[in-house]
C-alpha cells in the first residue's frame, strides 16, 4: 500500500510558477513510476507528466512540454512538478499517482494509487 499527499497547488497569475510536491508513504517509493495528472471541471483526467522508477526517463503531454518539469527524490520518497509559464488553461485539480509497472502509462486507469488532489488555479 502506497499513500500520496500532494501540496504547493494556490492561486498563482499567468505566466506564474508553481511547484507541487507528492509525498509519499508506504510501500518502496523507488518501485513505482510516478505521475501528475490533472482533471478541470467538466472534463477528464489527464496526464500531465511521469517520471520512471529511478528517475532516469520522464513524459509529458504536449500541452505542457518545455514549461513542466517532473522530478523525484527516492531518499525523501518525494516527487516534484515544476509549472512555469502558467497558463489559465493549466486550471485543474492536480493528482499524484504511482504505477507498479515497468512503464509510465498515460491512461488514469492504469495507475495504482492515486493522492486526495491539489489546486492550482491560474488567473489571466
Amino acid at each position: 500500500q502506497v499513500q500520496l499527499v500532494e501540496s504547493g497547488g494556490g492561486l498563482v497569475q499567468a505566466g506564474g510558477s508553481l511547484r507541487l510536491s507528492c509525498a509519499a508513504s508506504g510501500r518502496t517509493f523507488s518501485s513505482y513510476a510516478m505521475g501528475w495528472f490533472r482533471q478541470a471541471p467538466g472534463k477528464e483526467r489527464e496526464f500531465a507528466a511521469g517520471i520512471s522508477r529511478g528517475g532516469g526517463s520522464t513524459y509529458y503531454a504536449d500541452s505542457v512540454k518545455g514549461r513542466f518539469t517532473i522530478s523525484r527524490d527516492n531518499a525523501k520518497k518525494t516527487v516534484y512538478l515544476q509549472m512555469n509559464s502558467l497558463k489559465p488553461e493549466d486550471t485543474a485539480v492536480y493528482y499524484c499517482a504511482a504505477d507498479s509497472g515497468i512503464v509510465v502509462p498515460r491512461t488514469p486507469k492504469t495507475w495504482d494509487y492515486w493522492g486526495q488532489g491539489t489546486q492550482v488555479t491560474v488567473s489571466s
